[in-house]
Order: structure tokens, then sequence, then C-alpha cells
């Protein structure tokens, strides 16, 4: 392997001198430069990173830990991530936490060895201490798709109690009275917030809480849809309309719907959560609560780099979602 030593030698300069030309280009002359560029193409140098990242304290790397790399809500959060982190000449390392609080503390203390310049997270643990172990090491962080109720730390997230309030008032105004709310684990804050929000539609039209049916399932997964349109069917009486937590149980839901005969709209309408890409391209085009992926991503990285910045204050950035009306939720035309 190549060292730095040889490209000294062979340039004829120190190595001090390489370095420089590396990391600070502004202390060595246009024309040393180039000869030291000149003889590292020549020789295929490679700079340690694990060097650079001892002499400076952390790496050149960005942390993002999601619930489910399965749904392709957070595959266009991570495609914001990289894009802010590429603006600044930096990596990401995508894990997946699977929902599993164990899990993420072995991914966090995975980041913190690696000394990462800051952890993008949604929490699978509600009680924070995993994080909390995070920042008593001095690594910032943001929380991603969650709200935080204090000031400890920066978060980026959409109005969920707003959300489940538009895919349910969508329905009301469409003559629904009897609707089900297929969501996920009662642990996660995304699924409580959108079932208040829904509740809160219901509200509005002086409705009780009783018009909305709850089936928790254990995963936001299209496996999980199709058991809960299983269990949907065995009911005694069949709701006229289904909200779901996410579009992935929307799609499950959606086919075994499909499968049982069901017509959706005509015997159910459907509505999902996210507008994923394949909300659109469905057999029956999902009506979905849009949130602005991409730019949730986007903007907790951005907040993450300027943790170290003095006078840095903790911001609470929260995007209204946005309800795109498609044929699922739509009385056929007559």
């Amino acid at each position: 392997m190549v060292s730095i030593k040889d490209v000294a030698e062979r340039a004829g300069v120190s190595v001090a001198t390489v370095s420089n030309s590396l990391n600070r280009p502004d202390r060595v002359s246009v024309t040393t430069r180039a000869r030291v560029l000149s003889v590292i193409d020549e020789l295929g140098y490679v700079r340690s990173e694990s060097a650079r990242q001892l002499r400076a304290g952390h790496s050149r790397l960005l942390a993002l830990l999601v619930l489910d790399m399965g749904n392709p809500f957070f595959v266009d959060v991570a495609r914001g991530v990289e894009a802010a982190a590429r603006d600044e000449g930096l990596g990401v390392m995508l894990c997946n936490s699977g929902q599993d609080p164990e899990a993420e503390a072995l991914y966090l203390s995975l980041f913190a060895e690696q000394r990462v310049r800051g952890v993008l997270v949604t929490p699978a643990d509600v009680s924070g201490a995993n994080l909390d172990s995070l920042r008593r090491q001095g690594i910032p962080s943001v929380l991603v798709d969650r709200k935080v109720g204090s000031e400890r730390a920066c978060s980026v997230a959409v109005d969920d109690v707003a959300g489940g309030a538009l895919a349910v008032r969508h329905l009301l105004e469409r003559g629904h009275r009897d609707i089900a709310f297929v969501t996920g684990p009662g642990s996660l804050t995304q699924c409580l917030d959108r079932r208040t929000g829904a509740l809160s539609a219901l509200h509005e039209h002086g409705l009780d809480d009783d018009v909305l049916s709850v089936l928790e399932v254990p995963a936001l997964d299209v496996a999980s849809g199709r058991d809960a349109g299983a269990r949907l069917l065995g009911l005694p009486t069949r709701p006229s309309a289904v909200f779901c937590a996410n579009d992935l149980l929307a799609l499950g839901l959606l086919q075994a719907l499909f499968a049982a005969g069901v017509r959706v709209p005509e015997d159910i309408a459907l509505v999902g959560y996210d507008d994923i890409e394949f909300a659109a391209a469905a057999a029956v085009p999902l009506t979905s609560v849009r949130q602005p992926a991409f730019r949730i991503g986007r903007k907790a990285a951005e907040l993450v780099l300027t943790e170290a910045d003095p006078g840095h204050v903790h911001q609470q950035v929260i995007y209204e979602p946005e309800l795109v009306v498609r044929r699922s939720s739509l009385p056929p035309a007559r």
C-alpha cells in the first residue's frame, strides 16, 4: 500500500507538505500542490480515513437509523439525508432497527465507536434512554419522523395528528359512518398521533369514538395489511371505509380484499398514509396522506451539521401533511 511518505519522497517534499496539499491547500504554492497531486495520481495513493479520524476526533459520516428500510417512505428520507451530506463532502451510514430497541442500542453504540459526525434516528425505544447515552458521548443527534416534546434536541416531523384528521375527515365527508383504522404497534408515536387525529375528525362531525374500529397489527408492512384484511372480512359487520396508518398496510389490505372479491371503493373505501410511489401505481390508485419524506431527511441532516455551531438553538420542525385523493376512496361515477 502506498503511504504518504512514498508520495513525499517521489514529489521531493516533506510529509507535512503532502498533508497540507490535501487538507490545507492555501498553505502550499500552486506549483507544489500540482506536483504533489500528480504524484498521488501516479502512485494511486489513498489517504487513511482512520488516521484522519484520529486527528479530527470524528469521521466524515452521518449515521441514519430508521425503523424499516422496507418502507419506501424511509428510502426517500435517506435520499434527502444523502443529498445534504453530499453537499458537505460527507457519506451516510444507513441502518435498520426493525422497530427493536435492542437493535437500536447496538447500532447507536456502533455509531459512537465510529465517531460519526452526527446521528439521525427514528427511535424504536420510546423511553429515549438510548439517545441519552449518545448525547453523553458528545455525538449530535436529530429525531426524524418524530416530534420532541422539549427543547433538548432537534427534530423534523410531519403533523401526524393533522394527517389522521385529513384522512378521516375525507371519509366522513363522503358519507361513511363505520370506519376502521388499521394501525401498527401502540408504542409508535406516529400511529398514536394518527389515531388522535382520526378521532378529532369524528368529534368535529359530532360523532362518538366508537364510529372508529381500531385494528392493531404487529408491523407496518404489506403482510400485516393482508392479515388485517382477513380480520376485517371476518367481522360480523364490515366497515364501509378503512384508514391505514401507512401505505404498505393499505396495499396489503387491498390485496386481501381483491382476493376475497371485495371491490374498492364500491364495497370498501380505502385511505393510506405516506403517499409512497407505489400508492399511485396500485391496481386501484390509493388515496393517501402525503409526507414530504425527502425534505424531512434533508432538513434533519442540515440540522445535525449545525449542532456544534456556537449559539446553536434546537429546532422542532413540523411540516404540514397533504391529502392526495385518488380512486380508492371515491364513489364510482353514476
